[in-house]
């Protein structure tokens, strides 16, 4: 099994597929998943010539169950680590999520010549919470609904959340795509509770806004207006005017967990914006 071991001795698990002189794409995962999200993108940018690669954040997946570290900071400064061992130039990170607010703050801090490109796909960005400076923001509430759900019971709550909101399943007409919500499942499960619960108040709390603005290189952001878990108006409108070189592509009914559902769309959009000048 491929990891790297952090400066704080976290193992991190990671999969690189692909020419080792092809043009790395590095795919962040969402909470509380782990690579294996990105299976529909890392086959088909593989068989597109690109090497591939996608890490489980620490205490999520088969990376280790940290007991410390599971904040922002430390996400990014695993991907740093990562990057240096496998010798990442010009790559182009894509995140979905939590997975966009770890590329975010990664992009924002990476050594010269290390990035691209970005893609944030139904990301966290700038900052989820409602508060003074994000008044259409989500209230503290939601969030420490999550984290109740998640102490009492994970297996049951992470169920729920894959067979409703996240991938549009509770809309009527859906046709729940009972694979997915196992594959869900079954991924949240093999992370860490402590991690796991410790990462709602990353992804709810963590403001992103200096990071955006710190961007050079292009971002595209791509984002439904029926997204149930990361609500449109509040993130990725407001993402794209912090940007340098921002692009928002808006989709209107696609769901949260669009890189699954709809991975062909996904898939599509992304290589087009790789390929541009």
């Amino acid at each position: 099994m491929d990891s790297i071991r952090t400066a704080d001795g976290a193992s991190i698990y990671y999969k690189d597929w692909g020419p080792r002189d092809a043009q790395p794409m590095v795919f962040h995962h969402g909470w509380p998943l782990s690579a294996d999200e990105w299976d529909s993108q890392l086959m088909f940018f593989l068989a597109q010539g690109f090497r591939v690669i996608a890490h489980d954040r620490r205490a999520h997946g088969r990376s280790t169950q940290t007991d410390t570290g599971n904040d922002m900071d430390t996400y990014a400064a695993d991907v740093i680590e990562l990057a240096r061992v496998l010798d990442l130039r010009q790559a182009i990170h894509v995140g979905h999520s939590t997975g966009g607010g770890e590329a975010t703050r990664y992009v924002a801090r990476a050594e010269p010549g290390r990035v691209a490109k970005a893609v944030l796909i139904s990301a966290i960005t700038p900052v989820m919470v409602r508060k003074d400076s994000n008044p259409g923001g989500l209230p503290v509430d939601v969030f420490d609904g999550y984290r109740a759900a998640v102490a009492a019971n994970r297996s049951k709550a992470y169920l729920e959340i894959a067979a409703g909101p996240f991938y549009g399943f509770n809309r009527p007409g859906a046709t729940v795509i009972e694979a997915a919500v196992r594959n869900w499942w079954r991924q949240s499960m093999m992370g860490g509770i402590k991690g796991q619960y410790e990462c709602i108040k990353v992804f709810s709390e963590t403001d992103l806004t200096e990071d955006l603005k710190a961007i050079d290189v292009p971002v595209l952001l791509l984002h439904s207006e029926d997204d149930q878990v990361v609500p449109y108006a509040a993130a990725a409108p407001l993402a794209v005017k912090l940007l340098k070189n921002g692009t928002l592509k808006t989709f209107k009914d696609l769901p949260h967990g669009m890189p699954v559902t709809h991975a062909e769309i996904v898939n599509a959009e992304i290589l087009a914006f790789v390929r541009s000048v």
